[in-house]
């Protein structure tokens, strides 16, 4: 499957407003997600940044003395990542990640939860095939059961911790870490998420 049509338009249109809001020091703040999972990864490893948006965690990373990748679905999202932090993204689906034994860790900050549900193990899965033995995971979902699209149109799906801890290990990770907190996203409407720091 290619990315949800709808999802992609609106990031399209709303990528400098996104950018401006949370890829600044206005995001929430995701230090303890970052420290549990650069905690796994060696000096120097290399990292992916899977759905990395505007760049601002992969520019964060690199600075740090990883070696990164990122991909988006969006051009207009690489576009602003090579703007802002000089960072050249590929511009591709989820599904176009092949590598085998790659990294060293890959950091899905709220990218999956657009996925179907039907192809999320799927995609848990060439996470674990791209990952060095004992490699690190990071995973932001929203919590909540079904699917629905959000008031801009973006299409969600929601997991409960269990049923993604569930996932994870069934993919061949073991969770290290967790944390759940509230937000508001770009739609301006409070929801809980969790992360997860796991790896292989």
């Amino acid at each position: 499957m290619t990315a949800d049509r709808e999802t992609l338009d609106v990031y399209t249109e709303a990528a400098e407003a996104y950018a401006n809001c949370f890829a600044s020091s206005k995001d929430v703040d995701q230090s303890a997600d970052m420290a549990a999972f650069l905690a796994l990864i060696p000096a120097g490893g290399r990292i992916l940044d899977l759905g990395c948006g505007p760049g601002q965690w992969a520019a964060a990373f690199q600075a740090a003395g990883y070696a990164v990748e990122a991909t988006d679905a969006t051009k207009a999202m690489a576009d602003l990542a090579r703007e802002r932090f000089g960072l050249e993204v590929r511009v591709e689906a989820f599904e176009a990640l092949a590598a085998e034994a790659d990294y060293h860790g890959i950091w899905a900050n709220f990218s999956l939860l657009h996925a179907p549900r039907a192809e999320f193990p799927g995609h848990l899965a060439r996470l674990r095939k791209a990952l060095k033995p004992g490699g690190a995971l990071h995973l932001g979902m929203k919590l909540g059961s079904g699917a629905a699209r959000d008031s801009l149109g973006r299409f969600y799906t929601y997991y409960g911790e269990d049923e993604l801890r569930r996932l994870l290990a069934k993919a061949g990770f073991t969770v290290t870490a967790s944390r759940r907190s509230n937000g508001a996203g770009l739609a301006g409407k409070p929801e809980t998420f969790v992360t997860l720091t796991a790896h292989a």
